[in-house]
């Protein structure tokens, strides 16, 4: 995950983290005022109300994976999704990695057939999810890959896998670019998937 920049929470367990590009760098595929609202709104209130949360709890100094891995209910909830927005955000980069090499590329290709099957399995998994969620390409402890999709704040972490990346399908992402076209969301965000950075997430 990013180095998190300081919050005024003291002994934060949730914290914004810094990314390695402007939010206005994104564009034309997510524009400024878009990433503007899902980071500094959406994302800061999540890790303002875990930090609110944590407070007299037995989860008090301990790492936000933990929290996300053991906790339950609106701590859960907003931690979880502090989590998963980083891992989202983490993997995006205004000049990335067009494509998977090497040991990815060919663990893909083993257990989807092609990068562009993959690609397409993505896309039909977010578009067959209804509502809010996550769509998630993960890493099991025998290194099989999968895809699944995840609703509200769920994410793989809970099942002991290793998340590889992940797209997020809530409205929030994408209503402000693409009002309720999913489809079109979803062709843009690849442009943006770094998978340099999803290589190195590899067990």
């Amino acid at each position: 995950m990013s180095t998190p920049n300081d919050n005024n929470t003291t002994a934060a367990v949730a914290r914004m983290p810094h990314l390695g590009y402007e939010l206005g760098s994104l564009a034309p595929h997510l524009s400024h005022e878009a990433m503007d609202y899902h980071y500094n709104k959406h994302l800061k209130a999540y890790v303002d109300q875990t930090n609110r949360l944590v407070q007299g709890t037995r989860f008090e100094g301990h790492t936000l994976e933990e929290i996300v891995k053991e906790a339950e209910g609106p701590l859960f909830n907003n931690a979880a999704q502090a989590w998963n927005h980083t891992f989202f955000f983490d993997t995006l980069s205004p000049t990335p990695k067009k494509a998977p090499t090497d040991r990815l590329k060919a663990l893909i290709d083993h257990y989807f057939g092609s990068v562009g099957q993959f690609l397409t399995d993505f896309n039909k998994t977010a578009m067959a999810l209804f509502g809010s969620g996550w769509v998630w390409l993960a890493q099991d402890s025998h290194d099989r890959l999968m895809l699944l999709s995840t609703h509200n704040a769920q994410t793989p972490l809970r099942e002991e896998l290793n998340p590889l990346l992940v797209v997020d399908v809530w409205e929030h992402a994408y209503y402000i670019d693409y009002r309720n076209r999913r489809a079109d969301y979803l062709n843009s965000v690849w442009e943006l998937i770094d998978w340099a950075i999803v290589e190195k997430r590899l067990r």
